[in-house]
């Protein structure tokens, strides 16, 4: 798996999340725990929402 946002591998990391994108319902997203924290821009692959 990796992060949605920053594309980082996360292998050992046990703070992300992953959730379906909230527009489409298609795709999953997956967030490290940076990422979640800074509020980095994620994108779905789908249908190119873009969310916090």
């Amino acid at each position: 798996m990796k992060c949605t946002s920053c594309k980082k591998m996360l292998v050992s990391e046990d703070n992300f999340t992953q959730f379906k994108c909230p527009s489409c319902m298609k795709e999953t997203i997956i967030r490290c725990g940076s990422c979640r924290r800074k509020s980095n821009i994620y994108v779905c692959k789908k249908c190119k929402f873009e969310g916090p």
